[in-house]
């Protein structure tokens, strides 16, 4: 029985594991969908390059000091229990390597190759394991120091803060080191160029690849079959619809709006989807969608702040809200699970938020002042396609 239940445990997670690899697809083609056709093929490279490099960085580095786990054993020892360890890794391996897939969206279409491959192996190798690791493993005292704070440790299930957020501001960063693409404003902070999405159907089909994929990331966050739970699937549908209603209305049936609408409602619902009541689930998908429109509309129009695939406002500040939310629409009074504080979810979120950006402008920062991160005027006007991978995503051969 046991080795039965080590099994199906080992199954559950590694199920997880592939659905949330099936989203990193999402990533890519979301991006493809958004940025325009001359920089399509650099989308799909970064996703999938970033993916690899994280692997390595999560492999020797990252999981160790997130959790204190290294492979540096024999391979029986390894696969005991069905080689669950393994798999465990695998599954927040997927998480690790989505913070790189969410920053390339935001600073797309200038960024250099290979540095942003170098600050997704020190993001994933360092920056990122250190926080989760405080969170979910308890690491430094973190979570003693919350609880003694705020009455309860912060909560974060599937990692509205941990990943989402976190990913969001490390990208806000990278963004404002990185500057606009070129033409984007006039001198005196005019909106010059406005650049609609390459291909909807792209667009769509990478909303529909994270969306589904968002029932592993979730629901398997569990990472053991007997703690599998209807509510929190229940409540990412609920929040996932939530927010795609309210990116509908607010976004004036914008195909752009309505297809992230579904992404910011989930961002949201990660961190509390185990504790909430769908109904709750359904308002912070609502407010999420709300934040991403208005929010991509007005960094955009008004701040200047040339976030392509609106990463900031999607993951950061929908991510932040999630964390938040879940202190809300947490508690009993809510029709919430309990066991939740609001003062603990902001102080975990605020630490998150700090976190990321104070690392992303040291990495980002210090690339910039050695090799640079933002290609050159005539190679962004090329397009990072034919610039980097010497090849369109359309070859057109005369004869």
């Amino acid at each position: 029985m046991e080795n039965l239940q080590s099994g199906a445990d080992t199954l559950f997670v590694l199920l997880g594991a592939i659905l949330v690899l099936w989203m990193h697809a999402g990533f890519a083609f979301l991006e493809v969908g958004t940025v325009r056709e001359k920089n399509q093929v650099n989308a799909l490279v970064k996703i999938i390059c970033d993916f690899g490099v994280s692997t390595i960085a999560y492999f020797f580095v990252g999981f160790s000091i997130a959790y204190g786990v290294d492979f540096f054993r024999p391979a029986p020892e390894l696969a005991s229990a069905n080689g669950y360890e393994l798999v465990k890794f695998f599954f927040l391996l997927t998480f690790a390597a989505a913070i790189p897939a969410i920053i390339s969206g935001g600073i797309a279409e200038r960024a250099k190759f290979y540095p942003q491959l170098f600050a997704s192996l020190v993001i994933v190798a360092v920056a990122y394991p250190l926080f989760e690791g405080m969170v979910w493993n308890g690491n430094y005292g973190f979570q003693d120091w919350v609880t003694s704070v705020g009455g309860q440790p912060f909560h974060d299930f599937a990692g509205s803060v941990v990943v989402h957020a976190f990913g969001g501001w490390l990208a806000l960063a990278a963004v404002l080191l990185l500057g606009a693409r070129v033409g984007r404003y006039t001198s005196d902070g005019k909106v010059l160029l406005a650049h609609p999405p390459s291909s909807i159907p792209f667009l769509a089909l990478g909303a529909w690849i994270l969306t589904v994929g968002w029932f592993g990331f979730n629901v398997m966050s569990a990472q053991e079959i007997g703690g599998i739970s209807g509510l929190v699937a229940l409540n990412s549908l609920m929040a996932m619809v939530g927010g795609l209603l309210a990116a509908l209305v607010i976004g004036r049936n914008d195909p752009g709006f309505v297809h992230n609408g579904p992404l910011a409602g989930l961002v949201a619902v990660c961190a509390g989807s185990d504790i909430l009541h769908p109904m709750g689930a359904l308002v912070v998908g609502l407010v999420a969608g709300a934040l991403f429109v208005w929010l991509f509309v007005f960094t955009q129009n008004r701040l200047k702040i040339d976030d392509v695939l609106g990463v900031w406002p999607l993951h950061g500040v929908c991510g932040a809200w999630g964390g938040i939310a879940a202190g809300i629409f947490g508690l009993e009074r809510f029709g919430g699970m309990g066991g939740v504080s609001l003062v603990s979810q902001v102080i975990g979120t605020l630490a998150g938020v700090i976190f990321a950006l104070v690392g992303g402008f040291v990495i980002y920062g210090v690339l910039k002042l050695t090799v640079g991160i933002r290609l050159s005027k005539e190679d962004e006007y090329q397009g990072a396609d034919l610039s980097i991978h010497k090849v369109s995503a359309s070859p057109r051969f005369d004869g």
